[in-house]
């Protein structure tokens, strides 16, 4: 059983890691919610990538998550969970917007559990749609599992001290077969055993897919909450991305009190995400 002073997990974005101490605690459940390309997949595919780099090798850990990070807290796995997308969408989706790097090094490091089989279950696609990516023989018969019972034994099952990226939470929002309160009860309980499992688990929501009730209960079942979202300026076609932090009770007391949890962010081919700086509102 894990002590009361967790070690902190790298995101493996270090600008924003050094200003929360050297990432987020191990164990949590963090929502990214934001609106439609604002940057949660960036940030997970920059995490991912930076984290599976210096656990391949480690003599790059200072050049790329900094000297402050806790490079025995980086997980040993990183496994990411899909709902409705495909492991060859998702590595073809890094591959065009990331320089080569990014897409050697995830094709190697990151594990896929597609459950695309259990999510299109009782929906009119047919399971010739939701074979696996080698065109191999597709599944002869619906799977006895339903989607949530399906993630839920693949979460128990992974390997503990894992970086797990569920992909998305909007899928699951949108499923008719899917009661929200039945989604809260899952995952306020992934948000409790998941301090017995330690690594990082993240999950992806659009911003405004569900009325602010029920977004706020799924809020309420997760240890932390980080937003993205686009800013346009005055008088311009420009727009920043920005990430700020809407909840997190191991994070925000560490913050400086001078300095508003609001960060100003851009996405690049050769890095990925960067936080620019800090930024008041």
């Amino acid at each position: 059983m894990m002590g009361f002073h967790s070690r902190r997990v790298p995101t493996g974005v270090p600008d924003f890691d050094a200003i929360v101490k050297g990432g987020l605690p191990e164990g949590s459940v963090v929502l990214l919610l934001g609106d439609i390309g604002s940057g949660q997949h960036e940030f997970v595919y920059t995490s991912a990538y930076a984290l599976a780099t210096v656990k391949e090798n480690p003599f790059l850990g200072e050049s790329m998550l900094g000297s402050f990070c806790d490079f025995e807290a980086i997980p040993d796995n990183i496994c990411y969970v899909t709902f409705s997308r495909s492991r060859h969408d998702i590595m073809r989706e890094i591959a065009t917007s990331f320089e080569r790097p990014f897409h050697n090094v995830l094709s190697r490091k990151m594990k896929f559990k597609d459950l695309s089989a259990h999510y299109y279950k009782k929906s009119l696609v047919p399971p010739s749609w939701t074979g696996d990516d080698n065109g191999g023989t597709l599944f002869a018969s619906s799977p006895k599992e339903n989607v949530l019972e399906a993630l839920i034994q693949f979460l128990d099952e992974a390997p503990k001290q894992s970086m797990i990226i569920i992909d998305s939470l909007t899928d699951l929002v949108v499923n008719e077969n899917i009661e929200i309160s039945e989604l809260v009860s899952v995952l306020r309980g992934i948000q409790r055993i998941s301090k017995h499992w330690g690594g990082i688990i993240y999950i992806i929501l659009t911003q405004g897919i569900m009325d602010k009730q029920q977004q706020q209960m799924l809020v309420d079942s997760v240890d932390g909450v980080l937003v993205f979202e686009w800013s346009h300026f005055h008088r311009s076609s420009k727009r920043m991305r920005y990430l700020y932090i809407e909840k997190f009770m191991n994070v925000l007391p560490y913050l400086d009190d001078k300095k508003l949890a609001r960060f100003p962010a851009m996405v690049s081919a050769r890095r990925g995400m960067t936080v620019l700086n800090m930024d008041r509102y």
